[in-house]
């Protein structure tokens, strides 16, 4: 059941995408596009009623900083965050990620957690407390593999799950101390108030398909990039975003544009730690497994490190690995003599260890890196770094202790 409901979810995005033909595809196609019009007045409507004030925002008395994208997946929004998080972390501020969690799954009891008060929380109050800024506190199927990754990476930076992130917020600043909430795909989570809203647009595929959800990747229309303080076009190249920034000024003339890169840095062994660098991957018969929202850049980027691809197992995104999955994949790259398999960082915090290990497993290590706005950049931070705490958030802080 598990793996028809992936297949199907697979055929889905191929649809939306272009890439399915015959009869049925275009059938779907036809009603997923009538569908679009009826999700595009939804959204219009829901914002509307929190422009207007009759749905009301929550403030928590300290920054918000929403770091979101218009299109479904894709635009390289972890890596970001955890840019966001390490910098104002190593600038000596106290900030905490708000996800989620995204197909992770129930707790099957809450976690007990022992107030600043001293009293424990009760359970309707607690979202589920992926890291308090030290390990991770929860396996990946309960805190979801992006928060989980994020935990593990940034020691020091407390990391919270719940899909009332106005909740997971004032946990963050009554409980753990937070003094900066980096709202994660938070540009359409609008019951938190933002103070900052940067959006992320892929180089590549800017605005998705160009069409509206169910139909096309956008979740919102591309003139909704009005509501940017701050946009990253992600993923770059090298080549020129002149085009891209002219056309993205008919939407936002005021935002500040940082241009950057999603650079591989290293990689590391799934099951050993240990780490070898890019050129490893030169000339080396490789086999790439993935379930990410683009698998094709991941494809890219082995390519341009000189990894002689001989196939790439698809996933959709988020995929929970199962052992026959691993062991079927792993008795493929044998029977083809692969030397290396290759997996992302985020498909890695949900690898299983294959029964025979057989060929070595390891993943790319992406970071950005910012080309163009360096200035822009430092000035965000600065400006984040220089605000103090209202009293709002003096408030929370106390009622919690």
């Amino acid at each position: 059941m598990r793996e028809t409901l992936d297949e199907l979810e697979q055929w889905g995005t191929e649809v939306i995408f272009g890439r399915a033909r015959g009869f049925r595809a275009t059938v779907m196609r036809m009603l997923l596009w009538s569908l679009s019009g009826i999700y595009r007045l939804g959204v219009a409507k829901r914002l509307g009623r929190y422009r207007s004030g009759a749905k009301p925002q929550q403030y928590l008395g300290t920054q918000v900083i929403s770091i979101g994208n218009l299109t479904v997946g894709g635009t390289g929004k972890t890596p970001v965050v955890e840019l966001f998080a390490r910098t104002l972390r190593d600038r000596g501020r106290k900030p905490a990620i708000l996800s989620r969690g995204y197909k992770s799954k129930k707790l099957n009891h809450p976690q007990q957690w022992q107030g600043r008060n001293g009293e424990i929380i009760p359970a309707e109050q607690m979202p589920k407390v992926v890291s308090d800024g030290g390990e991770p506190l929860l396996k990946v199927k309960y805190a979801g593999d992006e928060p989980w990754m994020l935990a593990k990476n940034l020691p020091g930076v407390a990391v919270v799950v719940d899909k009332n992130r106005v909740k997971g917020g004032a946990f963050a600043v009554g409980e753990l101390g937070a003094d900066t909430l980096i709202l994660d795909d938070g540009l359409q989570y609008l019951d938190l108030a933002h103070s900052t809203d940067v959006v992320l647009v892929d180089q590549s595929a800017p605005f998705g398909t160009g069409q509206m959800l169910p139909r096309g990747t956008l979740r919102e229309p591309a003139k909704n990039l009005m509501r940017a303080d701050y946009i990253f076009i992600t993923k770059c190249d090298g080549s020129s975003n002149e085009q891209l920034i002219d056309k993205m000024r008919r939407f936002n003339k005021n935002a500040e544009i940082i241009e950057c890169t999603h650079g591989p840095k290293h990689l590391e062994n799934l099951f050993t730690g240990e780490q070898a660098p890019l050129e490893f991957l030169n000339d080396k018969y490789a086999a790439a497994i993935s379930g990410i929202a683009v698998p094709q850049s991941f494809e890219k980027i082995l390519d341009k490190l000189g990894a002689q691809v001989e196939f790439h197992r698809v996933f959709s995104d988020h995929h929970s690995f199962n052992q026959r999955e691993i062991d079927r994949f792993m008795r493929r790259c044998v029977e083809r003599d692969i030397e290396v398999i290759i997996t992302t960082e985020k498909d890695a915090v949900r690898f299983m260890k294959p029964t025979e290990l057989d060929v070595p497993i390891y993943f790319l290590r992406i970071e950005v890196e910012i080309l163009k706005g360096e200035e822009v950049w430092n000035k965000i931070i600065e400006r984040i770094c220089c605000e103090k705490p209202t009293a709002d958030h003096l408030l929370l802080r106390e009622l919690a202790g």
